[in-house]
């Protein structure tokens, strides 16, 4: 299997698929990158080169005890990028990986990237302040993080219904089975480290800077990241192209597929 190194010696799981101009994808909060792979057959059927990877602490990447921070998950696919010396990318991140293509480009510049596609990213800053009063409760997130400590398992499992509406959608009990076995892969010092900096970063200084054209799609119904930090992301990219689902929770990227589907190849191919 293909393993990558990081700065830090941490060696990280990657997939490879196709040639053409790539497309790095960049996984969700506590998945893998096998959440991308129904668009990676899509994607290298149109001729393009598909590339995802494992998060440390994630999948069939190293569980270190360190490095679950943005900064080092950006430097983390800035290796990956170099290692196979890719040019002209597309970067597609969703949830955290959407912070996690931001912080690439404010550490390593934009020079390799030609565009970005985030898909209902935990943007811009998720925490109530005193300049941020549609964000979390910070009460809130505290006691999210001590159900996930104290059974990750079961705080899964009751958050299965609000991830992919499976009631509305028809999400099938395989698809959510999928999504909690990949879950379950996911140390739990990661899944805990990584919560606090979805959490707790705040991104608006950086979206002002961004300067690749962004697609940026959300769901209205997204229970995980609700749509208001959506559409207050889309304001602060200057070149932000922004699109609504209607019905669409946090898991848009399997509950509404096909529609993302076309919609990023429209944008990537055009």
């Amino acid at each position: 299997m293909p393993y990558y190194e990081a700065n830090d010696q941490t060696q990280l799981f990657y997939t490879d698929w196709g040639t053409g101009k790539p497309i790095v994808f960049a996984h969700a909060w506590a998945m893998s990158s096998a959440m991308w792979e129904h668009y990676m057959l899509y994607f290298q059927a149109q001729g393009m080169r598909c590339i995802a990877y494992d998060r440390r602490g994630h999948g069939r990447s190293d569980k270190p005890g360190n490095g679950f921070n943005y900064d080092q998950h950006a430097d983390d696919l800035a290796s990956l990028i170099e290692k196979l010396d890719l040019k002209e990318i597309t970067l597609v991140g969703h949830s955290m990986g959407g912070g996690e293509i931001i912080r690439y480009l404010t550490r390593h510049g934009s020079d390799r990237v030609s565009r970005l596609a985030l898909i209902a990213p935990t943007l811009p800053f998720l925490t109530k302040s005193a300049d941020n009063p549609e964000g979390i409760e910070t009460s809130l997130l505290d006691s999210v993080r001590d159900a996930m400590q104290r059974d990750f398992p079961n705080w899964l499992n009751e958050g299965a219904d609000g991830f992919y509406r499976p009631n509305t959608l028809g999400v099938s009990s395989g698809i959510i089975q999928w999504t909690l076995d990949m879950m379950l892969q996911t140390s739990l010092k990661a899944v805990i480290e990584d919560n606090l900096e979805v959490t707790q970063t705040d991104f608006r200084p950086e979206l002002k800077n961004i300067e690749v054209p962004t697609l940026l799609i959300h769901g209205d119904e997204d229970q995980s990241v609700p749509v208001i930090f959506g559409r207050k992301t889309a304001q602060l990219i200057p070149q932000c192209q922004y699109k609504e689902y209607k019905g669409a929770p946090h898991g848009l990227f399997y509950t509404h597929m096909d529609n993302l589907k076309k919609d990023l190849f429209s944008y990537i191919s055009g």
